[in-house]
């Protein structure tokens, strides 16, 4: 029978976890609360520079942190990166994190290239992350995967028809995963944020006419009236990477103010 280790302490201590798109937004808040949380934490971006800072930043705050260049659609470098820290660390949670949204649009008016995309990057790019980590998992007899998904996860979202087919899967593919990967001691789940204070949602604003505006009215949508900051989305992530979450497995942990409720 599989007994919880002690969460009195650090949460991941001694755990080496995975993160992509950690150099900005809800990826480097994770990555950091990973690391404070005991964990040795493995930074990954396709943002060389970025990744770098926030990796040095952990090892200067007394941590231990590395970072890795990675594309997260190119299969073959993420094969790579996992082999080469499951062999140096060792490997315990992966967190894919790393996504892309599009701009708002009718599905008619998004173009192939784009909606490709959007899928290589949302869907593709977990897929590789998951198909890297689940041989290593599975030999060791445990593991937790958590899969940054979305509301659109959820729910189809006006005018991001390509974001929410993508982040639609990537809820449907943790749940198959959950179910095959379980037997292993392998957990698998998903967070569905709403809206958050990222960079990506400055770019989503930027196409309004009065950005300001729409961005307070999207946050008078909300029961808690605020958009979410990324830290609370970290804190959720690092809840179903932990043994805190040991029988939480193909959930989709919706943290969205309450938006799902109206």
């Amino acid at each position: 029978m599989y007994v919880p280790t002690d969460t009195s302490g650090m949460r991941l201590e001694n755990e080496t976890v995975v993160v992509t798109g950690a150099a900005s937004g809800i990826g480097r808040e994770t990555a950091e609360l990973c690391a404070e949380e005991g964990a040795r934490v493995v930074v990954t971006d396709i943002d060389s520079d970025g990744g770098r800072d926030v990796a040095d930043d952990i090892n200067e705050d007394g941590s231990e942190a590395v970072f890795y260049d990675l594309d997260v659609t190119d299969s073959d470098q993420f094969h790579a990166v996992v082999d080469e820290v499951a062999d140096s660390y060792g490997l315990d949670v992966l967190i894919n994190n790393a996504g892309t949204g599009h701009p708002s649009a009718s599905l008619e008016e998004l173009d192939d290239s784009l909606r490709d995309f959007v899928i290589d990057v949302n869907v593709k790019g977990v897929w590789n992350g998951c198909h890297a980590a689940l041989p290593h998992m599975k030999e060791q007899g445990h593991g937790s995967i958590v899969n940054v998904g979305s509301l659109a996860s959820v729910l189809g979202l006006p005018k991001q028809a390509a974001y929410s087919m993508a982040k639609g899967g990537v809820l449907n593919l943790t749940r198959a995963i959950a179910a095959e990967a379980g037997p292993y001691g392998v957990r698998a789940n998903t967070v569905c944020p709403g809206f958050t204070d990222t960079q990506l949602l400055e770019q989503y604003l930027a196409q309004r006419d009065d950005p300001e505006r729409a961005r307070e009215e999207m946050a008078a949508e909300y029961p808690l009236q605020r958009l979410a900051e990324p830290a609370e989305i970290a804190t959720a992530i690092l809840f179903l990477a932990s043994d805190e979450a040991s029988f939480v497995s193909g959930h989709g942990l919706i943290v969205d103010g309450g938006f799902s409720t109206c």
